[in-house]
C-alpha cells in the first residue's frame, strides 16, 4: 500500500507538472499569437500608409508637371506672338506706304485725263500743271518689299527627348522598402527626459547623418528633436508619466534623401523634472525652472533644487540648453564657484564648498565636505559638460538614528573624471543639487 500511495503521489506530481507545463506552453502560444497579430497589424498599417504616401507624392508631382508644363506652354506662345508682331509691324508700314502711292497715282490719273480732255484754250495750261504735279511726284521711285525668303517663317521645333528623359526619370523615381536600415533600441528614463538610443540594422548602410523625431501620445503630427551623426539623444522637456512615440531615420553617406522611418515605439519617463528653486534674488530661472542664469544682481549665495530629486544610481548632468553645453554665457571665475550635490539645504553659505555637500569649481577643484581634494578636473568654461554619478557603498548598520554611510561618487568634466568615496554620518535616500557663482553670465541646465 505504501508503494501504490508513494506512485500515486508520483504520478499526481507528474500530472500536475505536465497541466503547469500545458498551460505554460498555451501562454506561449498565445503570447506568439498576439505577436503575430501585431506584426501583421504593423505590415497592413505601414502598408496603407505607404500608399496614402506614395498616392500624395504623385498627385503633387502631376499637378507640378502641369503647371510647369503650362508656364513653358505660356511662354512659348508669348514668344510667337512676340516675333509675329515685331516681324508684321514693318510689312504694316510698308502697305501704308504703297496704299498712298496707289491713292497718289489714282489722284494724278484723273488729273491727266482731264487736262487731255478739256478746252483747247485751256488745255496748255492744265497741261503744263500736270506735267509738274508728276514730275514732283517722282513716279520712278518705288517702295521695296521683302521676298518671302527675307521674311519670318515660324515653326516649333519639337522632339521626343524630354519625354525620353522623364519616362527614365520617373521609372526609376522613389522605392519602397521593407526594412529600414536603422531602429530604435533602447529608452532610458531621466528627469523631465528619456534618453533615446538607435543603431544601424543594415551591414551594407552607410550612414552618414541620422534624424530623430518624437510626437505625443495626443498629437497627431511628429516634430525633428535631432538631427546629427550620434546615435543616442536625451530628449528633455518631457511630461513624466505620459506616452511619447519616436522614430528615426538616416542619411546615407553622400546623399540627400532620408531613409524609410523605423517601426514607431513609445517611450516614458516616471521620474520628475529636476527644478530649481525660485525666489533667490541673484539667479533668473527659464519657464520650466531648470535653466538658472547667475544675473546682475549683488546678492549671492547658494541655489538649490526645489526639492532633493537627485537618487543614488541615476546621472546628474549640468549642460547647457541648446548645444548640449553647460555654459551659455560664461562670467568672470572664482575660486568659490561650484556645482554638485548636497544632503540638505543651508542658507547663509556663498558656496557649495562645505560640510555634508560635494562639488566642483568652475577652475576644475574638487571639494568634498568643504576640504580640496589633489585630484583636480579641467577648468568650467565655454562647452563643458559636468555628470555627477553615485552609488551606495554602505560601512556600518543604517538605522533612523544615523550610522556610517558611504557614497562612491563619479564626478566627470571634459572627457576627464574623478572617483571617490564620500562618507556620510546618515543615511541618504536622494540629495539636493545646487550652484553657487559669484559674478553674473554664468547659464546652467540641469536634468
Amino acid at each position: 500500500p505504501m508503494e501504490a500511495e508513494a506512485e500515486a503521489r508520483l504520478l499526481l506530481q507528474e500530472a500536475q507538472e505536465s497541466i503547469e507545463a500545458a498551460r505554460s506552453y498555451r501562454r506561449e502560444l498565445e503570447q506568439r499569437l498576439r505577436g503575430l497579430q501585431q506584426a501583421r497589424e504593423q505590415i497592413r498599417e505601414s502598408a496603407t500608409l505607404t500608399r496614402d504616401v506614395l498616392e500624395q507624392h504623385f498627385n503633387d508631382l502631376k499637378g507640378t508637371l502641369k503647371k510647369l508644363l503650362d508656364e513653358r506652354l505660356m511662354s512659348l506662345l508669348q514668344e510667337v506672338d512676340a516675333i509675329e508682331q515685331e516681324s508684321i509691324k514693318p510689312l504694316d508700314e510698308c502697305q501704308k506706304l504703297i496704299e498712298h502711292g496707289v491713292s497718289t497715282a489714282d489722284d494724278l490719273l484723273r488729273d491727266g485725263e482731264s487736262a487731255v480732255r478739256g478746252d483747247v484754250g485751256q488745255r496748255n495750261e492744265k497741261l503744263c500743271s500736270f506735267t509738274k504735279k508728276a514730275l514732283h511726284i517722282q513716279l520712278d521711285s518705288l517702295p521695296e518689299v521683302p521676298s518671302l525668303v527675307d521674311v519670318p517663317c515660324l515653326s516649333a521645333q519639337l522632339d521626343d527627348c524630354l519625354l525620353t528623359i522623364l519616362k527614365n526619370q520617373i521609372f526609376s523615381h522613389g522605392t519602397v522598402a521593407s526594412r529600414p536600415p536603422v531602429q530604435l533600441e533602447e529608452f532610458v528614463e531621466k528627469p523631465g527626459g528619456i534618453l533615446v538610443r538607435w543603431c544601424k540594422v543594415d551591414d551594407d548602410f552607410i550612414p552618414q547623418d541620422y534624424r530623430l523625431q518624437y510626437r505625443k501620445s495626443t498629437a497627431s503630427h511628429f516634430e525633428d528633436v535631432y538631427v546629427g551623426s550620434e546615435t543616442e539623444f536625451i530628449v528633455l522637456h518631457i511630461d513624466p508619466n505620459v506616452d511619447y512615440q519616436f522614430r528615426v531615420c538616416a542619411r546615407g553617406d553622400g546623399r540627400q534623401e532620408w531613409s524609410p522611418w523605423s517601426v514607431p515605439q513609445f517611450g516614458c519617463t516616471t521620474l520628475v523634472p529636476h527644478e530649481w528653486t525660485t525666489g533667490l534674488e541673484g539667479y533668473s530661472l527659464s519657464s520650466r525652472r531648470n535653466i538658472a542664469l547667475r544675473n546682475d544682481s549683488q546678492s549671492c549665495g547658494v541655489l538649490y533644487s526645489k526639492a532633493p530629486t537627485y537618487f543614488c544610481g541615476q546621472t546628474l548632468t549640468f549642460r547647457q540648453v541648446l548645444s548640449g553645453q553647460l555654459i551659455e554665457t560664461v562670467g568672470q571665475p572664482d575660486r568659490r564657484d561650484s556645482l554638485g550635490v548636497c544632503v540638505e539645504q543651508q542658507n547663509g553659505y556663498d558656496s557649495l564648498q562645505r560640510d555634508k555637500a560635494v562639488c566642483i569649481s568652475t577652475n576644475g577643484a574638487v571639494f568634498v565636505n568643504g576640504k580640496e581634494m589633489t585630484n583636480q578636473l579641467p577648468a568650467v568654461t565655454s562647452g563643458s559638460t559636468v555628470t555627477f554619478d553615485m552609488e551606495v557603498v554602505q560601512l556600518g548598520p543604517c538605522s533612523n538614528e544615523g550610522g556610517n554611510f558611504k557614497l562612491r561618487v563619479t564626478i566627470s568634466s571634459n572627457n576627464r573624471e574623478v572617483v571617490f568615496d564620500w562618507v556620510l554620518d546618515q543615511c541618504c535616500g536622494s540629495l539636493y543639487f545646487g550652484c553657487s557663482f559669484s559674478y553674473p553670465g554664468w547659464k546652467v541646465l540641469v536634468f
